[in-house]
This record gives structure tokens, sequence and C-alpha cells, in this order.
């Protein structure tokens, strides 16, 4: 048998010589036809031979029999081989290639571009963090309003917002702020009156 050579050729080329030989009065019996392709068979066959040859009788296995399992070892080993070549492709890593381009100006601009990019993403996250990332009203649908009533106030048990968005701690918050700056203004005037006294 040829290297790459499947068992169908092997066994056409093998009948091909088989009748030539018939044609020249050269005759073989079957278990010596058997005999024959077993030994033919390269390494990679050995397991399968000698399974063969131990558990069928050569000299009433017909040569019809011997075939079909050869082919049936053959469909199997390259059913084997394919899984194997599927796994090694998945397995195969793709490495990129890179190149320098020798324009300065352009690594300059990119850099800064980067540098721009990276400042405002600080400044989004810095924000989100300060405002406790509360839920963007812009974003929210028709379908979601159920959502928005599941959601409790903290302060005031009220469905519907956020302790940071509810509207009385605001109110509170603006009225503080609103006294402090009363106060601040008294306190001022308080000073210069005492010092014009």
């Amino acid at each position: 048998m040829n290297e790459n050579e499947d068992i169908k050729s092997m066994f056409s080329r093998f009948t091909n010589i088989i009748n030539a030989l018939q044609a020249l009065d050269k005759t073989y019996s079957n278990s010596e036809m058997v005999r024959k392709i077993l030994r033919c068979l390269p390494r990679t066959w050995m397991p399968k031979v000698t399974a063969i040859e131990e558990a069928k009788n050569l000299n009433v296995l017909a040569l019809e029999d011997l075939l079909r399992s050869l082919m049936t070892h053959e469909l199997s080993m390259q059913k084997k081989d394919d899984d194997e070549e599927k796994k090694e492709k998945k397995k195969k890593i793709v490495a990129l290639k890179s190149s320098q381009t020798e324009d300065s100006e352009d690594d300059d601009d990119d850099d800064d571009e980067l540098a721009f990019i990276t400042r405002r993403f600080k400044k989004y996250l810095a924000n989100k963090k300060k405002f406790g990332g509360k839920p963007n009203k812009k974003f929210h649908q028709k379908g979601e309003s159920s959502k928005l009533e599941e959601i409790i106030c903290f302060e005031y048990n009220k469905p519907g917002h956020y302790k940071s968005d509810c509207p009385r701690l605001k109110k509170k918050d603006l009225l503080k702020k609103n006294k402090k700056a009363m106060i601040a203004t008294w306190d001022d005037s308080d000073e210069s009156s005492s010092d014009e006294d």
C-alpha cells in the first residue's frame, strides 16, 4: 500500500495485479490473498492487522469481509484525524503584526487625544460617584414606569425616586442654605453696626 492511498484504491490495484497474474496462469487461494493484503498494510495499521489475525480464521475469511473491516477502520481513523485537526485549529493563536510610522506629529496628536479622552472619562466617573450613580431620566421609557414605582425613597418611604432625587429633601436643603445666607448677612450687619457705635 502506498502512502496516502485509501483501501479502495489499494484493493482495486491488488485485483488488477491478481487478474494479470491469472492471465499468466498464476493463481492464489483466498487465504493467500487475505494474508498478502494484511502484509502490505503500513505500520499504522498493525494493531488492526493483529486484531484480525487473532479474532478471525484467515483460512476461512472472505476477501470481501476483510475489505469491509479495513474500510470501516479507515473511516474511524480519518474521523479521529479530523477531530484532532479541529482541536489544533482552535488552539492556534493569532498574532498581529505591528508597524511603526515615522510621522511623530501624528503620534503626538494621538497622545493628546488619548489624554483628553482619559481626562474626560475620569471626570465622568468622578461625577457619577459624586452623585451616587443616579439613573438617567432621559432613558426612562413608558415601559419602565413600573421600575420607577418599585424604587422607594429611603428618607420618606415614597415610591418613584431615590433619596438623592427626593423633592422634600431638596426643599429642606434649599431652606437650610437660605437660613445660612441670612445668618451670614445678619452677622455681617451686626459687626458693622457695632463698629459704628
